[in-house]
């Protein structure tokens, strides 16, 4: 009887607090009254939200009496914000009638700028990306999926699973890459590994092209690129989640993934795990390209809270990729791929790779294991008319290469770097129009080697801080913004001495006192690099639907750690790097003018810029006096960092048509154009054409993509859609081919074709939604100007008249979501 009287009192309790809250549900149509599905309706405040079904009707139930903003949305809607109040059990019902989008300007970004913001009140030039374009590009690698979605970005690849991104003709530690908000912090100067970010764990990304020191600080010299976490929206204390499936023909590839979401009254929970294989890529040149398997982990979780006071978000990720080290070697008549075993071998002496390895998702002996390890916690405290906003992050890259065949188990590179990231800014109530914000960001970072054999770069110490002041203000139709900032980052490392390792008669780190028979080979280093850099532009909002933007930006870099540090092997690139203690920061002044109109038919966006650059930074094979390559590690080439000044200049032009009369068809074309010139006057006179260009200058790419896309849905589908699209790449005759460090790259079209849909059960909810695309239709065999592969060769000439690695040839992909 006890247990019966505490049953029925928590019975009561449960009631009575259900029946302390209210429901609201409603109905969204367009402005002809016919219903909007899959607009999304969100009480930001609660972070909960619903779907409308086939008759545009929404319900959200179990909501605490108050008044909140419901956010009403949908993809080529104007989104609409209405303040409703809930009462206690009762249901509020509303109808809201939604305009068609007169613009993507009015999207809201966060990159780049003090405080989330209109992207057309921002002159600084922002692309976005949303994860159903993300899906349609269906790719191997996230950052192949902006490539193919934002003009004017661009990558160097080794390999399908490594891409390392470029805006405008400039990458590596000049692109900095945030997820969440948070830098990427993974030796991010290599060539040979990718951005260690879960591709299907993101919704959205924001690409900023130009510079973003203001805000950022060193590393943004060229722009950023922001991966949002994937968050839904979701009902109250229900689990919501998807399973993702991905395949890829050309190399095997297989993906799984699957995510869920769950919240409580104020918080809200997310975790996604994700695990992806390959096996070695194939074109018609090369057949199957030998060290190019791989496999991938991935595990995120997200809590967050909000509240009156503002919202807390905790993150945190971990990354594991194996990945094989390709490095070209191959019989000289067959061409067919071989097999480094020995340790000091001959080439031609090297067996072939059977055929069963080639298929093989067995990672082979010779590989680079990439750990990265993140934890965060974002916060924004409203005080008033203002708001504080912070970031705290540490994450850990573990990196090791694996290229020693006769001790597979021994790594050649073994370094961990740890970071810690820090941020904070206020953002002062608004006064007299002008919003203001104040803050401090930066990091501390530690690199160690552990048991390795190789040693690239010393064993450092980083601390990075800079303070920053941006404003802006509305002048009528003119949104004018800008700032300043200060920067200072030290670097030290103490004498690191190698010598011997009896063990294995490779080499060792060997720690002082005890350094008999060592050589020193990074000499003890300390150094503060200190710049200033800003921003100021504006918008000119000509009308609702066409404006002028203008920005003229100061960019800062600090010379990265391989620049000033590097003296030995990085065995994943094969490449002997040695860097120059005397090198300076990198100053840029780039200006950027654009325009853009969405007109009823067609939008149209235009954008020139032109970039100086004092101190650029840039590799050059290394030759003696005789002109012979200078060679420390057998099999290797050998590249000092060199300095000059640069110049780059170029283009992104888009015109989209959606004409009104055929609603169903767009037809979307874009073309990049970059330039980069070396403006080192003494080398150009040595040198001629040769050293006139910039090395990985992307050449002049045009895009057209032709969509029919179902306005109703037929039976089951909904969203359903079918794309062709035509890649042409020109020629790049411009390249950086002092010592033939670059070659002239013939151009290339590619023709791709896509189709998708979602399938509806009876009641109108997804079953699950289905992306099919063919790339490369004709396989043809093309070398990218950004390949690395295109130049791992052993010998000069070859039977079939070609030399190099070439790209993937046909690829067939298919992607399935369901939702539960």
């Amino acid at each position: 009887m006890k247990y019966l009287s505490t049953l029925l009192f928590l019975l009561f309790i449960t009631i009575l607090t259900y029946a302390q809250q209210g429901a609201l549900k409603g109905v969204v149509t367009n402005k002809n009254r016919k219903p909007v599905q899959f607009a999304t309706i969100a009480i930001k405040t609660l972070h909960s939200g619903a779907t409308t079904d086939q008759q545009g009707a929404f319900s959200i139930r179990n909501i605490p009496p108050g008044s909140y903003d419901v956010i009403i949305s949908m993809i080529g809607y104007q989104s609409v914000v209405q303040r409703e109040t809930i009462v206690a059990g009762q249901t509020t019902n509303i109808r809201i009638s939604l305009e068609e989008d007169l613009s993507k300007l009015n999207e809201v970004v966060v990159t780049g700028v003090s405080r989330a913001t209109a992207a057309r009140k921002n002159p600084i030039p922002v692309a976005v990306i949303g994860k159903r374009e993300m899906n349609m590009n269906v790719n191997n690698n996230l950052i192949d999926a902006i490539v193919k979605g934002i003009p004017g970005v661009s990558a160097v690849t080794t390999g399908p699973n490594i891409s390392k991104p470029f805006i405008r003709g400039l990458g590596y530690n000049r692109v900095l890459t945030l997820f969440d908000g948070v830098r990427q912090e993974g030796q991010q100067w290599g060539d040979e590994h990718g951005i260690e970010i879960d591709q299907y764990g993101v919704s959205r990304a924001e690409v900023v092209k130009g510079p973003a020191s203001l805000t950022y600080g060193s590393d943004a010299l060229a722009g950023v690129i922001n991966m949002m976490p994937d968050i839904p929206e979701i009902a109250p204390r229900k689990l919501h989640g998807s399973f993702l499936t991905d395949y890829h023909s050309n190399n095997g590839m297989i993906g799984t993934s699957i995510g869920l979401a769950y919240g409580s009254n104020d918080w809200k929970y997310v975790f996604r795990a994700t695990a992806k294989t390959a096996h070695n890529y194939q074109n018609k040149i090369d057949g199957y390209v030998y060290g190019t398997a791989f496999k991938e982990y991935n595990l995120t979780a997200l809590a967050r809270v909000d509240k009156s006071w503002g919202y807390s978000q905790f993150g945190a990720t971990l990354y594991d990729n194996t990945q094989e080290i390709p490095d070209g070697s191959r019989d000289s008549l067959t061409r067919r791929f071989t097999k480094q075993v020995r340790e000091d071998d001959d080439i031609k002496d090297r067996p072939m790779v059977p055929d069963r390895a080639l298929r093989s998702y067995s990672i082979n002996p010779l590989h680079q294991h990439i750990q990265h390890y993140r934890m965060y916690n974002r916060t924004k405290w409203n005080i008033g008319n203002g708001d504080i906003n912070t970031m705290l992050g540490v994450q850990q890259s573990i990196r090791r290469e694996f290229n020693h065949p006769e001790m597979p188990a021994q790594p050649g590179l073994y370094v961990v770097l740890n970071t810690l990231n820090y941020d904070v800014r206020y953002n002062l109530p608004e006064m007299s129009g002008v919003e203001t914000t104040v803050g401090v960001n930066g990091m501390y970072q530690s690199n160690k080697s552990r048991n390795g054999t190789d040693f690239p770069i010393p064993d450092y110490q980083l601390f990075d801080i800079g303070g920053f002041f941006f404003a802006k203000k509305s002048f009528g139709k003119v949104d004018v913004s800008g700032g300043i900032r200060y920067d200072n980052r030290s670097i030290r490392w103490n004498d690191f001495y190698v010598g011997p390792d009896k063990q294995n008669n490779f080499e060792q780190h060997v720690l002082p006192p005890d350094t008999a028979g060592a050589r020193l080979q990074f000499p003890r280093f300390k150094h503060s690099y200190t710049g200033i850099s800003g921003s100021v532009g504006a918008t000119w909002n000509i009308s609702e639907r066409i404006l002028v933007k203008a920005n003229i930006a100061r960019g800062y870099r600090a010379p990265n750690i391989t620049e000033i540090g590097s003296n030995g092997l990085d065995p994943g690139a094969h490449i002997v790097y040695l860097g120059n203690r005397s090198f300076k920061p990198e100053f840029s002044l780039q200006e950027d003018i654009g325009i853009q109109a969405w007109l009823p038919d067609m939008d149209i966006s235009a954008e020139l810029f032109n970039n100086n650059i004092d101190n650029y930074i840039y590799q050059a094979k290394l030759y003696d006096n005789n002109g012979n390559p200078v060679v420390i590690v057998p099999g290797n080439a050998t590249y000092r960092y060199q300095q000059s000044a640069a110049r780059l200049y170029g283009a992104e032009v888009s015109v989209n048509l959606h004409p009104r009369v055929l609603k169903w068809l767009t037809m979307n074309n874009s073309i990049a154009y970059t330039q980069g010139r070396n403006q080192n006057k003494e080398l150009v006179e040595k040198h001629g054409d040769d050293a006139r260009y910039l090395p990985f200058i992307p050449p002049t790419h045009i895009r057209s993509e032709l969509k029919a896309t179902a306005q109703k849905t037929h039976a089951c589908f909904s969203k359903s859609y079918v794309r062709l699209e035509a890649d042409v790449i020109a020629d790049q005759p411009h390249f950086y081919g002092v010592d033939n460090t670059e070659t002239f790259t013939p151009g290339y079209t590619l023709l791709n074709v896509g189709a998708g849909t979602g399938i509806l059960n009876k009641k109108g909810n997804t079953i699950c939604e289905v992306f099919l695309q063919l790339d490369n239709i004709w396989n043809v065999a093309y070398q990218a100007n950004m390949n690395r592969l295109k130049y791992f060769e052993y010998y000069n000439s070859s039977p079939n008249g070609h030399l190099g690695i070439y790209n993937m040839g046909r690829n067939f992909s298919a992607k399935v979501i369901v939702p539960f």
